[in-house]
């Protein structure tokens, strides 16, 4: 099924790429790149943002086979629109030494186990337990926002090894993580469908 882009979606598009060539990039990563601006309309994510091309093709084919979406809080959930995810924040009570966000990833790898993708946008807990996990996650979209913790748990992200799309800055959030996956989400499978 083709997705219907608004009008105003184009128009904004067409801006971003006056305003910034982001030819240069791979597809997928040009496909992040431009969700994750036009969601925050911050240029300076172009050259903040971290991630491998080819993270993205295997992320982009577990995740249009099926494989489960786990976020952190329901802002993120809220902005994936074409798929269900699993979000445990409600059910995870913090105990000592362990926030909510951290005991709801634990919750969520439970339900989820091995291969599922990984969105966190708000709680740099929630990315610090992730990686205590033995989670082998087919992506982990790891862009929380904050002054304390955020730019450090995305640092050991990417000191992890693990597939991911992380940003350098403490900037981050629920929009922009939700960005990231749907920029896989609405990236064709197939060569005949349109890309926005």
């Amino acid at each position: 099924m083709n997705r219907v882009i608004h009008p105003i979606e184009q128009e904004s598009y067409r801006r971003l790429r006056a305003r910034l060539d982001t030819s240069r990039f791979a597809p997928l990563t040009r496909a992040v790149v431009e969700r994750v601006i036009h969601s925050a309309a911050d240029l300076d994510y172009a050259h903040d943002l971290v991630m491998a091309e080819d993270d993205l093709v295997r992320a982009h084919a577990a995740l249009h086979a099926g494989a489960p979406v786990v976020v952190d809080v329901e802002m993120v959930a809220a902005g994936i629109t074409r798929r269900r995810t699993v979000c445990r924040l409600r059910d995870a009570e913090s105990k000592p030494g362990l926030t909510r966000s951290a005991q709801a990833v634990r919750l969520a790898y439970e339900d989820v186990g091995p291969g599922a993708l990984w969105v966190i946008g708000c709680a740099p807990t929630a990315l610090e337990e992730l990686l205590t996990l033995d989670a082998s996650p087919a992506l982990v979209i790891g862009l929380p926002v904050g002054f304390v913790g955020a730019a450090e748990s995305k640092a050991a992200l990417r000191a992890s090894g693990l597939p991911a799309v992380s940003n350098v800055s403490e900037k981050g959030g629920s929009a922009v993580a939700a960005a990231a996956l749907n920029a896989l989400l609405y990236h064709p499978t197939s060569p005949t469908e349109e890309i926005q």
